[in-house]
């Protein structure tokens, strides 16, 4: 009798040990839980925010864009030459002043090309592309204006007339322009609709495209390009 109440008693504790070890992982697993489910909590967040000033930061970049069309209607008079200081260049900058030889093309953002010496960087923060890596471009010559703070972003601007050089393309036939397919030659009269099989942008005389590209800073390194294409 002794001994058949000596093996419960063993059987008890072996139990009690056993309940022990299943509690411990059940709070282990409750605690991994929870961290997760904090991380996964923390990581929206920032995704929502960073969505948010990535938001703000276009929605500035449009006023900016429209600061560069009143720069272009106020200097009307004058955009046959460069306007460096303004931002603005009567030519594309990816020809020579011959308007025939091909230059390195323009990567607006830095990182729209493949890092090699056949590219021109925009000098954004007016400290000769210091943050690209020396041999990565050829040419960092291009100079932007400045569009002041919006909503707490730094924007800045730069206008790129679509011709192959300056000079008054009225009187100098050597002088090639994107512009508008005129209404002579164009077929199309409807507004508001482009599709592949008809004309676009028909209408009467117009002048030159002007290429505007805007960055805008925001906060936590927030940037945004955008790129408006005008012409008068």
């Amino acid at each position: 009798m002794q001994i058949r109440l000596l093996n419960l008693s063993q059987r008890r504790r072996a139990q009690r040990g056993v309940s022990l070890l299943f509690a411990l992982l059940t709070l282990v697993a409750l605690l991994l839980a929870t961290l997760a489910l904090v991380r996964s909590v923390d990581t929206s967040t920032l995704l929502l925010g960073n969505m948010g000033f990535k938001q703000d930061a276009t929605s500035s970049a449009d006023q900016a864009a429209r600061q560069a069309i009143d720069w272009l209607t106020a200097n009307s008079a004058s955009l046959n030459t460069d306007a460096a200081s303004s931002g603005y260049y009567a030519s594309t900058q990816e020809l020579a002043a011959d308007g025939i030889t091909a230059k390195p093309p323009i990567d607006v953002t830095g990182r729209q090309l493949a890092a090699s010496n056949n590219r021109q960087l925009i000098d954004w923060d007016g400290n000769s592309c210091q943050s690209a890596t020396t041999g990565t471009y050829n040419g960092c010559t291009v100079t932007t204006a400045d569009a002041g703070t919006i909503n707490n972003n730094d924007a800045r601007f730069v206008i790129f007339r679509l011709c192959s050089k300056p000079g008054n393309y009225l009187t100098d036939a050597s002088i090639s322009c994107a512009k508008p397919i005129s209404s002579s030659g164009a077929s199309v009269t409807k507004k508001g609709e482009m599709n592949y099989a008809e004309q676009p942008f028909a209408g009467g005389a117009s002048g030159p495209y002007y290429r505007i590209v805007v960055r805008v800073l925001g906060a936590r390194n927030t940037a945004s390009f955008t790129e408006t294409i005008v012409h008068f």
